[in-house]
């Protein structure tokens, strides 16, 4: 079931976030945010959704706005994020699916992500719905001391825009 991420998901989503975190391909940050309000204030209320079973919360997606420039309000960066038990089940489509939906209702026209590029199944899943390579930061940013590349990607809405 994919419903509004809440306040209330908020340990589970960043439990899920952490496990991403450390697996080293998801993410330059370190560390998750302590608390929700932190979370809360880069990611917009429209677009974050859970996908869940019963109770447990097992995969998020949000999206956060790129620039506080007037004409960029339709571009926003995704984050996508699936417990390790619950990868390779469909669990990513659904969330996809939800989030594209309401962005495009909500007037968004651009999704882009940058992405690892050994992050093969993110990079999968973001082509299944629409996104393209649009460029390669070859060593945009060092993690733990390295130096590592993004793949951008971008979805393009179809109907939002035109």
């Amino acid at each position: 079931m994919i419903e509004p991420l809440l306040p209330e998901h908020w340990e589970a989503v960043k439990r899920i976030y952490e496990n991403g975190i450390a697996t080293g391909n998801a993410t330059f940050q370190t560390a998750a945010p302590a608390i929700w309000e932190e979370w809360d204030k880069g990611h917009l209320e429209h677009s974050r959704f859970v996908a869940k079973e019963g109770n447990k919360v097992y995969g998020w997606v949000a999206l956060s706005p790129t620039s506080a420039r007037e004409c960029y309000k339709g571009v926003c960066e995704l984050s996508v994020y699936v417990d390790n038990d619950y990868r390779s089940k469909g669990v990513g489509n659904f969330l996809m699916k939800a989030v594209i939906e309401s962005s495009e209702a909500t007037g968004v026209w651009c999704l882009y992500s940058s992405t690892f590029p050994e992050n093969e199944a993110s990079i999968s899943l973001q082509k299944k719905f629409g996104f393209r390579e649009i460029g390669y930061r070859e060593k945009i940013a060092q993690q733990n001391g390295i130096w590592r590349d993004t793949v951008l990607l971008e979805r393009r809405s179809k109907v939002v825009g035109m």
